[in-house]
């Protein structure tokens, strides 16, 4: 079953022009170290390496917002950053993706830091990772003034993202405030999921956790599409939202709408070198979709194709519209 043409995901592209969509979650900052291993150091049976250039690239909720503005929304983001160098780079992130103004909803914690993941890559290989971060939640000073981040924000959003990495900046307090103020304002809220916050993500259009997260929630191990379709029923039912969408990986993706048969969505990505920040890609470009008048199902088709472009793409990435729309040409598509 076609769930979207390629005519249909022309015209959605061409409407996400200009719509507002508003991130809130766990902005980070990720550095790669690229370069090449020729030897193995003799302190310790590990691989020297050689360096040859550095890069950064928007994380997180912040990843989320280049998404956006790559498919040609017009998107803002809200979370926490430290007093520190990373906080300078981010922003610095933000200007070169196009986000000049977004980093306004940036608030500032001293007693933390910027959330910092650097990756040192050889011949296109991960080597090791070094996380710098606080993964405690916010104080209540910091979460008053991201309420006000965000009551400020909603009025022009004709979608709202909340993009939780479980690195503190999005709590069960700052939800039970604004996602009621969001979901009245009769527009889609859509949420990546983290287990700790898991209950308190109400009310929402959709929540998207991926099949490990979905099966540690309603404690089972069945991944099948019999077994991901139960605990999308039960997801759904536990938090009353309209729709469940659960990432598979290489196995596509399942939307559950309301009490409607399950959507399975087959992957189309052709060749996965790194799935780094495709989450993000898919909640992009659902909000996006949804935010230009898609169904669900069109969103998700849509989603589906952007996640398959990133994973082909080292590194954190972003799917232009340009891509987003060859992908659906039958020479690019996957059989």
């Amino acid at each position: 079953m076609e769930l979207i043409t390629p005519q249909r995901a022309a015209e959605l592209a061409a409407s996400v022009k200009g719509r507002r969509v508003v991130v809130w979650g766990d902005v980070m900052l990720d550095e790669f170290v690229w370069g090449d291993v020729t030897r193995i150091s003799p302190e310790a049976p590990v691989p020297v390496v050689d360096i040859r250039r550095e890069s950064v690239r928007l994380g997180g909720a912040a990843n989320v917002l280049a998404n956006l503005i790559a498919l040609g929304a017009r998107a803002s983001v809200v979370g926490v950053v430290g007093r520190d160098r990373a906080a300078e780079r981010l922003e610095d992130a933000l200007d070169a993706a196009g986000a000049r103004h977004a980093s306004a909803g940036l608030v500032t914690d001293e007693s933390r830091p910027t959330t910092t993941k650097t990756r040192i890559i050889a011949h296109n290989q991960l080597v090791v990772r070094a996380d710098r971060e606080r993964r405690t939640p916010v104080d209540a000073a910091t979460e008053a003034r991201l309420i006000d981040a965000l009551t400020a924000a909603l009025p022009e959003a004709d979608a709202f993202v909340v993009s939780d990495y479980d690195k503190g900046a999005v709590t069960p307090r700052v939800l039970a405030e604004i996602l009621p103020r969001a979901f009245e304002r009769n527009i889609p809220v859509l949420v990546d999921p983290k287990i700790r916050n898991f209950d308190s993500y109400r009310p929402a259009t959709v929540v998207t956790p991926n099949h490990h997260e979905a099966l540690r929630l309603t404690n089972t191990e069945d991944d099948t599409d019999a077994g991901m379709a139960d605990a999308a029923r039960l997801l759904r039912e536990r938090l009353g939202c309209e729709s469940v969408l659960i990432t598979r990986g290489e196995h596509g993706m399942m939307l559950l709408e309301r009490d409607a048969a399950p959507v399975y969505v087959a992957t189309v990505a052709r060749e996965v070198y790194d799935v780094t920040g495709a989450g993000d890609t898919v909640i992009a470009t659902l909000a996006a979709a949804l935010a230009a008048g898609a169904s669900l199902t069109e969103a998700a088709a849509l989603a589906n194709h952007a996640a398959g472009i990133v994973v082909g793409k080292l590194g954190t990435a972003t799917a232009s519209v340009a891509e987003l729309l060859n992908s659906f040409k039958p020479e690019t598509a996957a059989p």
